[in-house]
């Protein structure tokens, strides 16, 4: 339920990397995003290995421990074993909503969430030029930004939200080696952001990066990788309080 002065909390973490042995490592985690959030927003990143098993065990720990809505996106890592289909489904069925493309309303905020793709940022962005092989791979992150940009118009929530697994902008992947840059985000994704602005933007992937950010257009954007944020609040539950409305 959001607050009484009309400000919804969100709950931010990605990169949580669940294994099959994990049962249990977030309990704590989500009470006590049960007791300080309305939502919980999960960018990417939710299993290890991509495996069913993994997500069945993040799955109960959603159930057992989680007391508000929950939204989604996947990771690389959730596609690793191929079975990410089946990832999916078995968090849908955790009354997880998962967006790929897709849009929903929670507590009166809206959500559009993609996981995004790489290939870098501003000038340093790779082109469609040459080889198919280089053709193919602009053209997924083309594809993921027409996504984003189809599910942020679907919205009519006064605050919107956007999720993304990879970074639409340089700033928050600052702290990571220069050289891997083009692999942890691209500007193409940040163009729907100017054409349907959101609130805010929250995305992980980039463990060594830095908190925060903003797009041309001056949107907040948030990168809430757990072990960045285990880095940066070491004494604090692994997640990020951001304040919606008011």
């Amino acid at each position: 339920m959001a607050t009484t002065n009309g400000t919804v909390r969100l709950a931010a973490m990605s990169d949580i990397h669940v294994t099959k042995t994990g049962q249990g490592a977030l309990s704590s985690a989500f009470a006590h995003v049960s007791e300080r959030a309305d939502v919980l927003v999960l960018c990417g990143d939710l299993t290890d290995y991509g495996l069913p098993e993994e997500a069945r065990v993040l799955a109960r720990d959603i159930a057992t421990a989680l007391r508000v809505p929950c939204v989604a996106v996947l990771g690389n890592h959730d596609f690793e074993a191929g079975k990410q289909d089946e990832v999916r489904q078995i968090l849908t069925d955790a009354g997880v909503t998962v967006l790929d493309g897709d849009s929903c309303e929670l507590q009166g905020v809206g959500f559009a969430g993609v996981k995004g793709f790489c290939g870098g940022f501003g000038r340093g962005a790779l082109g469609p030029w040459g080889e198919e092989i280089i053709k193919s791979f602009v053209r997924e992150a083309v594809n993921e930004a027409f996504k984003l940009e189809s599910a942020l118009a679907r919205l009519r929530s006064p605050h919107r939200v956007a999720l993304l697994h990879y970074s639409p902008v340089r700033a928050t992947v600052e702290g990571e080696p220069l050289e891997i840059f083009p692999y942890l985000g691209s500007s193409r994704l940040e163009e729907p952001l100017t054409r349907y602005p959101v609130t805010a933007v929250v995305h992980g992937h980039a463990h060594n990066g830095c908190l925060e950010g903003r797009t041309a257009s001056g949107t907040p954007v948030y990168n809430v990788a757990m072990p960045l944020l285990k880095k940066c609040w070491p004494e604090q539950p692994p997640f990020r309080v951001i304040e919606i409305g008011a």
